[in-house]
């Protein structure tokens, strides 16, 4: 594409956009945490809203998860009463052996309660989980397909690939576990104090003295813990998008003996998201570490006055074990709360930058009414004093006032020097992008005012280099019409000088082609991509140097055939070389975003200007070879 894109990498370089803004934003939070202008940021669980209202659409199997969670609670805080129960009445003095039989079968039977609760409590949280995710998974990426494809030149779609992972990944486990302990935990802290002061109210009051001590360090190493967090999963994001990008130019990679570089630079992508880890992970040991050493100190002292109590004979030996066991409950709900809290920090730091992608809007949207283009399209193109800069390099006109009328059926190859604005006449004609000043018209209708859907429907792409998907041939072809039976694509593929190697593969059209198409020379992956412009069967062609992939004898028969396919069509051909334009109507030469030229081949060749001097160091260069 004309127009250089700054691209993000794993360094620390400057970014633009989106994850730009997330990056610098987490940046700063981690250099400057206390900043007065974040206060609330840096501690509100506020972005898991969006889970939480993910989760709502499901009110039968949170009700379901609820009532087992409730069981199991409820049974567990039951054995302290069965252990006072066998202690005091089984094990009293005179106790019959048959009270002893049935007070351990009260607890068996707990036991049981407590089992088939647990068991159905995980089933349905954890499928409330995985289903809260995979709808925030679809909504995220439906999303992702509305924006233009300049948001992922300024944003990158390897980081963005890895938070969809990650970051989902951690809200599963804020769904399907954190929020499933925390809520048995916080039952479990309410029941069991509930439970102690109606064993011994003087022990209880003094433990309760102690909770609300407990909050302090959960605030303040809590907003510490979200900022160190989020700063981790960004590090986490470089080294998933590091080695995405390495993977996906491996041969590049290795032609050029970097392995020993990538590997360095990976190892510093580690060792930076260990450093950050390592931060994150302390600060959770030591707020963990203060908080059970209150807790259980606590609850220490106070077995300490209660053992003197039964040494005196103020309250029975059950009552002392059922306050044991319970105390030990509550503290250790108490103290899972701590972690909890942690957890949903870190899931509250997910959430919001999932949601910042949830709610991008897109630049380029159908107009609140969109006007229909005409009936039956006859394929006109007009750009009217057009001035077009990408949102990358605000500073340079990609296009300067640029004037052109494409009629009806017409070809026209545009051609000139890289940077000259050549692909950025395709992108404003599919309207990936609006110009700045100017109009873009399709049979007379402004493309602003016009569906994008509708503007493609009538347009068929061939890219210069073949775009291909992980999935098998037939799908690959039938991209470009998903309708089209096995007849209309072999058709095409005929034609495209596809049909031989197809059926040689070892599936036919059923044969899976690999990630991007890689088992595929580059010559078939550019005929499957001419072989789906033709099952397209659109009014306008665009072709970027369609055969520039392709061998001598393979490219005259696929000219023969883009020549059937152009008839009756509107033409824009980008030409890098100029032997494949000599037959259109008309050639556009352009230079710095401007027309330079305008003719035919042998009237700018009899010119003397740019094509003429571009034409002559080409066709020398073919004789020389």
């Amino acid at each position: 594409m004309d127009g250089n894109v700054e691209t993000q990498d794993t360094t620390g370089a400057p970014r633009r956009g989106l994850i730009g803004r997330l990056r610098r934003r987490s940046e700063a939070e981690d250099g400057a945490e206390t900043d007065a202008q974040e206060p609330k940021k840096a501690k509100s669980l506020g972005p898991l809203k969006m889970v939480y209202a993910a989760a709502a659409k499901y009110p039968t199997q949170i009700a379901l998860a609820f009532v087992a969670l409730l069981i199991t609670a409820g049974a567990t805080l039951a054995i302290p009463a069965g252990f006072k129960m066998v202690i005091d009445r089984g094990f009293a003095e005179g106790g019959d052996p048959a009270d002893i039989a049935r007070w351990f079968r009260y607890l068996l039977m707990i036991v049981g309660v407590l089992a088939i609760g647990t068991a159905l409590r995980f089933y349905f949280v954890s499928w409330i989980g995985e289903r809260v995710v995979a709808d925030i998974r679809l909504k995220v990426q439906q999303n992702l397909l509305r924006l233009a494809p300049g948001f992922y030149e300024e944003n990158s779609p390897k980081e963005i690939s890895s938070r969809m992972t990650s970051d989902t990944a951690i809200i599963e486990q804020v769904v399907g576990t954190t929020v499933s302990v925390a809520l048995r935990n916080t039952l479990m802290a309410i029941g069991g104090t509930i439970y102690l002061f109606y064993l011994a109210p003087q022990m209880t009051l003094g433990l309760a003295l102690v909770i609300p001590a407990i909050v302090i360090p959960i605030t303040v190493f809590g907003r510490r813990l979200r900022t160190v967090s989020r700063t981790s999963q960004d590090r986490v994001a470089d080294v998933g998008a590091m080695v995405t990008e390495v993977l996906s130019g491996m041969k590049i990679v290795q032609a050029f003996n970097q392995e020993s570089r990538e590997h360095a630079r990976f190892g510093a992508a580690v060792e930076r998201t260990f450093t950050i880890a390592k931060r994150r992970i302390l600060i959770r040991a030591v707020m963990t570490s203060v908080i059970i050493l209150m807790i259980f100190g606590s609850i220490t002292l106070l077995m300490w006055r209660g053992a003197v109590g039964v040494a005196e004979g103020a309250i029975s030996g059950g009552t002392i074990a059922a306050f044991v066991i319970t105390g030990g409950l509550v503290a250790g709900a108490f103290g899972s709360l701590t972690e909890v809290y942690g957890d949903l920090l870190r899931g509250a730091g997910a959430a919001s930058r999932l949601n910042e992608l949830l709610n991008t809007q897109a630049v380029i949207a159908p107009p609140a009414r969109p006007e229909k283009l005409p009936e039956p399209p006859r394929g006109a193109l007009s750009f009217r004093n057009v001035t077009f800069r990408y949102p990358t390099r605000p500073e340079t006109a990609a296009l300067k006032d640029f004037t052109l009328e494409v009629e009806p059926g017409e070809t026209v190859a545009i051609v000139g020097p890289s940077g000259a604005g050549k692909s950025t006449i395709f992108q404003l004609v599919e309207r990936f992008y609006d110009p700045q000043a100017g109009t873009v018209r399709l049979d007379g209708v402004p493309l602003t005012k016009a569906d994008p859907a509708d503007i493609r429907e009538r347009i068929a792409f061939v890219p210069q280099d073949g775009v291909l998907f992980s999935a098998d041939a037939r799908d690959n072809l039938r991209y470009g019409n998903w309708q089209a039976d096995d007849e209309a694509i072999w058709e095409a593929a005929r034609a495209a000088n596809a049909e031989r190697f197809i059926k040689e593969l070892p599936d036919g059209l059923d044969t899976y082609l690999g990630e991007s198409g890689t088992r595929l020379s580059g010559g078939q992956q550019q005929r499957i991509a001419i072989a789906r412009a033709l099952l397209r069967d659109a009014p306008i062609l665009l072709l970027d140097e369609a055969t520039s992939a392709l061998d001598a004898e393979s490219e005259q028969l696929v000219q023969q055939a883009l020549d059937r396919l152009m008839a009756d069509r509107t033409t824009l051909v980008i030409a890098h070389r100029l032997a494949t334009v000599r037959k259109a109507d008309r050639i556009v030469v352009l230079d710095e975003g401007r027309i330079v030229e305008q003719g035919t081949h042998t009237q700018l060749a009899k010119a003397g200007g740019l094509y003429a001097r571009l034409a002559s160091l080409q066709f020398a260069a073919t004789e020389a070879a």
